[in-house]
């Protein structure tokens, strides 16, 4: 009986570790920048930023947009970048793993194109987009097309040689055994793809709102640094960190529900 209690406790406490983190990070926090041990013109202090953040709600300025705008426009172009990355990406990268041709095809030019930073697109994506949103979102899709292609590819590949030779001796075609083997056998790694290239398009949207924005939550970054208003730049990140912490536990939980289903 007492050795059941002590579990409970110890379960609770551990439960409760992550909330005790979290509150003690942003009391340290607070304390250094009220204690001037940083300076508030190079730090910003939780109460400053929340402050910002209930200011920003209803004021556009300094940077010319409310919140709900900055939040909006990134969500737009992440999302409309991240989409089209999986739809490209996924298929190309099972593709590539099970036909020799489609690899022989799309794998050199995927590998000399691959370890190029997407920010050194973006010369090259005013000249042929302009600064609109279809150069942003081109931006954000080169930054997330990489890990769908490589989780896709590394998925087939992975895939059992002994299921897959005995598909062949029960005379399975090609197509056979690509859609109704390898596929399902990917699909841990194509929904790693997501969560990475959810991260890899999150990563990257401040450097596509570079493109001249006009609002969005890079934007806002980066007009907290020309103001030189700190709460402003921390209350950019932590609304980017956040929005994709967000996204990622729904892709999270859909994810086990649908592997879950699978394995059924």
């Amino acid at each position: 009986m007492a050795y059941q209690t002590v579990v409970v406790k110890e379960s609770a406490l551990v439960r409760a570790l992550p909330w005790i983190s979290v509150i003690a990070f942003f009391i340290l926090w607070e304390g250094v920048v009220r204690s001037d041990m940083i300076p508030p013109t190079m730090l910003a202090s939780p109460s400053q930023v929340v402050s910002a953040f209930i200011d920003k709600i209803g004021d556009p300025n300094p940077d010319g947009a409310i919140m709900f705008t900055h939040f909006k426009t990134s969500i737009e172009e992440a999302f409309t970048g991240y989409v089209l990355a999986l739809l490209v990406g996924i298929p190309l990268g099972l593709a590539m793993g099970w036909f020799k041709i489609a690899e022989g095809l799309f794998r050199p030019i995927f590998e000399l194109i691959r370890p190029i930073p997407p920010i050194a697109w973006i010369p090259l994506t005013v000249f042929w987009f302009g600064i609109g949103l279809t150069g942003k979102v081109f931006i954000i899709w080169i930054a997330g097309i990489v890990p769908c292609v490589i989780n896709a590819y590394v998925g087939v590949r992975m895939t059992n040689p002994v299921l897959i030779q005995m598909a062949r001796t029960y005379g399975a075609s090609d197509w056979q055994i690509f859609k109704q083997l390898c596929i399902p056998s990917s699909l841990p790694m194509v929904f790693g793809a997501l969560q990475l290239a959810l991260a890899y398009c999150w990563t990257n949207l401040v450097g596509a709102e570079l493109l001249a924005a006009d609002s969005g939550l890079g934007y806002l970054i980066t007009m907290g640094g020309r103001v030189a208003r700190p709460d402003l730049i921390v209350l950019g990140m932590i609304c980017v960190g956040l929005s994709g912490a967000v996204i990622g536990f729904i892709i999270d939980r859909i994810e086990k529900k649908l592997l879950a289903g699978i394995r059924r």
